[in-house]
């Protein structure tokens, strides 16, 4: 362990967050433990999993969740049963996939007090048009409103109000992560900040682009008002693929291997080249 207070930022990107596992492994094998876990997303599934188990066991647990068969079911209904779907709702997908999922590696009854180390998730609520933090309380249902992917699953519902992905309003949460009194702060992100954007071509890149235009301001904004005393390290991803952008990429569960294997070799380069590793049990 160090002696400054480690967090571990997991930030939204569908299901490019599987580069997130790579990256954890190259944590836990530098010696690196999360003293906090914040999560946004899909990163608050993968934070989830990681705060019930902060150690390198955990990145075996992601591996054999991200390359399931039950994780291909939350995105896997047929194109006609999705536009049957949303010819009469406002989502694609059932949110019940996910949900199966989660309570099987979670647990059901699980509460944030139950985990080892804290963890905190964002959420965006509809009715207050705000950011929320969830950090006590039941464990699924919060996972589920952090990765209520707005046209893809329904709003959450919690105590009389609607939530949708955190990763509107905040997807790579590293203020929280400060707040929390975090001085060592490893952000774990799915590569879209890594790249130059450009001029949308396309109807469906205006959507995307608007959006990375602000999730990057609002992640540079926070990146530049860091205190003094914090050190933030942005994890590398080992770079993308072309279908990334594509508006399907989010039901491509085909390249998990090589996403999460290129973010662990470019992880453990980065760490080894700029972060002195930590003294523990975790060291290989």
């Amino acid at each position: 362990m160090v002696n400054s207070p480690v967090a571990f930022v997991l930030g939204g990107g569908g299901v490019l967050g599987a580069v997130e596992v790579g990256m954890l492994r190259a944590l836990f094998r530098a010696g690196f433990r999360p003293d906090v876990v914040v999560g946004t997303s899909i990163g608050a599934v993968n934070g989830a999993l990681v705060a019930t188990d902060p150690s390198e066991a955990v990145t075996q647990r992601l591996v054999r969740l991200w390359t399931s068969p039950e994780a291909a079911t939350v995105y896997g209904d047929s194109i006609g049963r999705q536009l049957r779907r949303f010819a009469a709702r406002t989502h694609l997908h059932s949110p019940l996939p996910l949900r199966r999922l989660l309570e099987a590696e979670l647990g059901e009854q699980t509460t944030f007090a139950d985990l080892k180390v804290p963890f905190h998730c964002c959420a965006a609520s509809i009715e207050r048009a705000a950011e929320h933090w969830f950090d006590s309380g039941p464990l699924v249902d919060a996972v589920l409103a952090s990765s209520a992917v707005p046209g893809l699953l329904p709003p959450m519902q919690i105590s009389g109000e609607h939530y949708v992905d955190g990763g509107i309003v905040n997807s790579i949460p590293i203020g929280e992560a400060v707040r929390l009194g975090a001085k060592l702060v490893f952000v774990l992100q799915v590569g879209r900040v890594e790249r130059t954007l450009s001029v949308p071509r396309r109807p469906w890149e205006v959507a995307q682009v608007a959006f990375e235009i602000a999730r990057r301001h609002r992640f540079a904004r926070e990146l530049a008002s860091l205190p003094d005393d914090v050190r933030v390290h942005v994890l590398p991803t080992g770079g993308g693929e072309s279908r990334d952008d594509s508006p399907w990429a989010y039901r491509d569960m085909a390249a998990v291997g090589r996403r999460i294997s290129r973010a662990y070799t470019a992880s453990r380069r980065y760490l080894a080249a700029n972060v002195p590793p930590q003294p523990g049990p975790d060291v290989l």
